[in-house]
């Protein structure tokens, strides 16, 4: 697939610095780009899922949040 995007100057000058000290086409940087960006984006919604099964204190989310108002 090709997409055009409008990339800034100063970007397309540094990406051109990147892929001559790397050996490597532009568009070969842009997808490894891609898909560290998409790597990373997933892992955060795995990590942040079910982050109330990982409490010490074993309370619900409701039950939590009255006892923290509680302390208001």
């Amino acid at each position: 697939m090709k997409i055009l995007v409008d990339i800034p100057d100063e970007q397309v000058n540094e990406l051109a610095k990147v892929c001559e000290a790397e050996n490597i086409s532009e568009a070969e940087a842009i997808r490894r780009a891609i898909a560290g960006y998409l790597e990373k984006r997933s892992k955060v919604k795995v990590d942040a899922f079910g982050l109330w099964s990982k409490s010490s204190e074993n309370v619900d989310g409701l039950t939590y949040q009255e006892q923290i108002r509680d302390e208001w």
